[in-house]
């Protein structure tokens, strides 16, 4: 497919990153278990793979975050997926709470055998600790937020609102560390980056966002043309480049500039935030088998 898309150059590991990925190694060995949370809609893309090394054998949960807006029946594929791996899942929308309740119950589970051993070593009422990962702007502050039941974590809908860890009492036998949301130092590929700023993981300063959303467009013309006739009111032609699929749209929009020319910096900013509030109905970007 990558002939199709127009080359996108995406460079984003700030120095605090850096710093915050040697604090999560060394608070790892404090913590019984690993929370990470994910993109239901980029399950793979939204997975820093540097977790799997530093969490090591500690027991795994993974929450596929945004549910909402993610296509239901590949959400029950990646389920079956990282389960299939010995890893708890839960499915949420942290915004609305639902799936979140299930939290504590599925770390007890994954816990009970090591709970077991600390209460055999008299170390009865211990808390579970657990930490919680996440690249930027998954939802890992308001998931956080939604389980404690208080605002205990900075939130935010842009990247980089967590800066450094904080300690989050839930109950008497529930503590969490949140962490700052941290990416890997270069992308495995360029559809990796695309994927993580389609979603927002990235912040839009750091590359163009036309050329983002006309490679988009063009993703969905190809995999979602419903979801763009339906809401921009014409069929796209697959065989048609982003910038034509992407002036099309704005052309349908009435958005105008002078000389007559189509806004297409209007039209990518519309396009990527519909995609993210929803608008575009129900759109998961990956899909197991294209990762496998």
């Amino acid at each position: 497919m990558d002939q199709y898309f127009e080359k996108l150059n995406i460079q984003w590991f700030p120095g605090h990153m850096t710093k915050a990925q040697r604090m999560i190694e060394e608070q790892m060995k404090q913590v019984d278990a690993v929370c990470e949370i994910l993109d239901a809609r980029i399950p793979m893309a939204s997975r820093n793979p540097d977790i799997d090394r530093l969490a090591g054998d500690k027991p795994r949960i993974v929450i596929l975050n945004r549910v909402d807006l993610a296509d239901p029946r590949w959400t029950a594929q990646w389920r079956k997926a990282f389960r299939e791996q010995g890893m708890a899942v839960l499915e949420t929308d942290c915004r609305s709470g639902k799936g979140v309740k299930g939290f504590a119950d599925s770390v007890r589970s994954v816990l009970k055998e090591k709970m077991e051993a600390y209460a055999a070593k008299g170390q009865v009422g211990r808390a579970m600790r657990v930490m919680v990962l996440g690249i930027p702007n998954v939802g890992k502050s308001t998931f956080i937020n939604q389980v404690a039941r208080r605002k205990a974590a900075i939130a935010g809908d842009r990247p980089g609102v967590t800066r450094g860890k904080q300690w989050i009492t839930v109950s008497s036998d529930l503590e969490l560390l949140d962490t700052p949301g941290i990416l890997w130092p270069r992308f495995d590929s360029q559809e990796v980056g695309e994927l993580l700023a389609i979603t927002g993981a990235i912040k839009a300063e750091v590359l163009d966002r036309e050329t983002l959303a006309a490679n988009f467009i063009k993703r969905l013309a190809l995999t979602a043309p419903d979801a763009v006739e339906q809401r921009y009111k014409f069929c796209p032609d697959a065989e048609k480049n982003g910038f034509e699929l992407l002036e099309q749209a704005a052309k349908k929009r009435g958005f105008l500039i002078s000389g007559g020319e189509y806004d297409l910096e209007r039209m990518a900013a519309v396009l990527l935030d519909e995609y993210r509030s929803g608008k575009l109905g129900r759109i998961t970007l990956e899909i197991p088998e294209a990762r496998a």
